[in-house]
């Protein structure tokens, strides 16, 4: 997902929620640098021993969905499910695309998983709220799933300005920080309001999952269901120029 415009709740146009680089490739090269990309089965570098050849967070970002089916569509909302597989079968009577349950996994689940893994992207837009899920399913009967999943949202707000809480009391881990001793080092957060004014790459353990990130000028409510860990990220400049689709000055946005 590359985009969201959604209204301020006093009404007026629609404002665009996300950020994405003018820099971008949107043609599948690579992942798009910004918008909401998947992170999976890996957060970071390869470092899970089971995914010793996986690129940086994973293989579903940079891959291609297939649309399934319209599960909602009403007055208030549209959810639409999408899927991480071969295309196998094309119904005759709807048009739609068909995706059973991992019979056909594509190349980079192979690569990744020794047997068969189903992954389901369910999106839901209304006016002032955007829903999206992921389901994980192992089709191995026997083997066990290890993995790791998040949503790399790309939130359009000005960095230098925004506020996200709460995180008071919280542990987390910085891995900003110049060693890997330090790296590995557990904080508690002293902040009632949690600031991105400089180079930020926090992972809070149990975040509470439910959070306000908040400017003068506006701010978003996020709240999460089974995603318990929370990730606080803008490179600003210091590392920000030397991501090479990363728009200058992209990370004040």
């Amino acid at each position: 997902m590359i985009s969201w415009k959604s209204p301020d709740v006093a009404g007026g146009e629609p404002l665009e929620r996300l950020f994405v680089s003018s820099k971008a490739a949107l043609d599948g090269s690579k992942p798009v640098r910004g918008g909401i990309p998947i992170v999976f089965p890996i957060f970071g570098p390869p470092e899970l021993p089971q995914f010793p050849n996986l690129k940086q967070h994973g293989y579903a970002r940079s891959s291609t969905w297939n649309f399934t089916s319209v599960l909602a569509d009403d007055d208030s909302s549209v959810s639409a499910k999408f899927c991480e597989c071969i295309r196998l079968l094309v119904s005759a009577f709807t048009g739609l695309l068909i995706c059973p349950p991992a019979l056909d996994p594509t190349p980079e689940v192979k690569a990744a998983f020794d047997f068969p893994v189903f992954l389901e992207y369910v999106v839901t837009v209304a006016e002032r709220q955007l829903g999206t899920d992921i389901h994980v399913t192992n089709h191995s009967g026997t083997d066990v799933l290890q993995f790791q999943a998040l949503f790399h949202n790309y939130i359009r707000a000005p960095a230098n300005d925004v506020m996200i809480s709460p995180l008071t009391g919280k542990t987390y881990f910085d891995k900003t920080e110049a060693t890997p001793e330090a790296r590995l080092t557990p904080k508690v957060e002293q902040r009632k309001y949690v600031d991105v004014k400089k180079f930020t790459d926090s992972v809070y353990e149990d975040g509470g999952q439910a959070y306000e990130v908040s400017w003068p000028q506006g701010g978003i409510q996020i709240e999460t269901d089974g995603l318990k860990d929370v990730v606080i990220w803008n490179p600003q400049k210091t590392a920000g120029e030397a991501i090479g689709d990363m728009e200058g000055g992209g990370w004040y946005v």
